[in-house]
């Protein structure tokens, strides 16, 4: 009786780990997994607490957490699979699975380096089965152990293809706007003289890349716990950019001359693409989630959005670009737009453990101070 329930249990524990191989591989949808997802916080847990011991150091601490998830991710699958293996082998110890030389052991150690063995070589094995049963169990044994291989090696570089390509994104963005983090500023080279018909190109490029990039942390989670150093390889960055320049095109620039621009797909992509990836790394991974309304910022977060609007448009003027004749119209048009995603990517930022100075290089250049005092972090929900 104890001997079935033994294997029970073990039967139990291999569906568990398939199904979250299964999960996490194979339907590859964000917030699905039953113990990658678990695995992962509880890593990032462990990395911000230690890396707060470090004070200034903390990034280079954080930056080791994806791939520590990903190895103990593989560990645990391999652990438990060889666990349920061995629960399941156990009680046959001895009589229906002997050693193939000398006496049969019947420990639980020797349990797991039976089912260990059965997964990891194939037809190799020092325990010889002598039943059908048992011949089934090694042969089932045998071919989740090749799978599971096969998938988890898949699965690793498909991770590393989607990070590499996260990085171009953010590259680009980093490049695009002079190596600044400010969307004025690439909006000025996109465009010089007025002329956007060259940058229209790279405008489509971006949303195309922020798409994919959607669509990679949709089929990979794990990648949100992808950390750097530098700033400007962060989702929050990345998105911050994109979005306050489709702000901008759509509150700055002169209403007649750069219509089409404003109307643009690439604009649209770009901004939706950027706003779902911002709402659905939220929702997944805050503990609060997205927030239902936009955020209501007070007066003096308003001053500051305001004076970042006249700031840009005389980088504007500067690179020949004709921006709208109404300055006031268009500074209360960039900030309602900006009150649609500003919230979202000051409640993503910190979760990373950026501060908005390093995300926002265009209001840290206006004078705002990140922390308690930083008029963002007073931004509210509407009640």
């Amino acid at each position: 009786m104890v001997g079935r329930l033994e294997q029970g249990l073990g039967a139990l524990l291999i569906l568990i780990i398939l199904l979250d191989i299964f999960l996490t591989v194979l339907y590859a949808r964000i917030g699905t997994g039953i113990i990658g997802i678990r695995v992962e916080r509880l890593v990032w847990a462990c990395f911000v607490k230690a890396s707060k011991l470090l004070g200034s150091r903390h990034g280079s601490v954080l930056s080791f957490c994806g791939p520590v998830i990903l190895v103990l991710l593989v560990g645990v699958w391999a652990l438990g699979l060889t666990l349920g293996a061995a629960l399941i082998m156990h009680p046959e110890l001895g009589t229906s699975i002997r050693a193939t030389n000398g006496e049969t052991p019947t420990d639980f150690v020797t349990a797991m380096y039976a089912g260990g063995t059965s997964m990891a070589i194939v037809g190799a094995s020092d325990f010889t089965p002598h039943t059908s049963l048992t011949r089934l169990l090694f042969l089932f044994n045998s071919l989740i152990g090749m799978s599971v291989m096969s998938l988890t090696l898949t699965y690793l570089m498909q991770v590393y293809t989607a990070l590499q390509r996260r990085n171009v994104l953010a590259m680009n963005i980093h490049f695009l706007s002079g190596c600044t983090g400010d969307a004025a500023e690439l909006l000025a080279r996109l465009g010089p003289e007025g002329q956007f018909s060259g940058g229209y190109t790279n405008l489509s490029e971006l949303g195309v890349e922020m798409t994919q990039a959607k669509e990679a942390h949709h089929f990979y989670p794990v990648l949100f716990y992808f950390r750097f150093n530098d700033p400007y390889h962060s989702v929050s960055r990345s998105t911050l950019v994109a979005l306050d320049t489709v702000s901008l095109i759509g509150s700055a620039l002169d209403d007649q001359k750069h219509r089409w621009l404003r109307e643009a797909g690439a604009v649209a992509q770009l901004r939706e693409a950027s706003m779902l990836l911002l709402v659905s790394l939220e929702n997944t991974f805050l503990p609060h989630g997205a927030p239902d309304r936009e955020a209501q910022p007070d007066q003096q977060t308003r001053d500051l959005w305001r004076a970042r609007y006249h700031a840009a448009l005389q980088r504007l003027r500067q690179a020949g670009i004709q921006v709208t004749a109404d300055g006031q119209a268009g500074a209360e048009a960039y900030i309602s737009c900006r009150m649609q995603w500003d919230h979202h990517v000051t409640n993503l930022a910190p979760s990373m453990a950026y501060s908005m100075e390093e995300i926002d290089a265009a209001m840290s250049g206006l004078g705002s101070k990140d922390g308690p005092n930083d008029p963002r972090s007073r931004l509210r929900v509407a009640d």
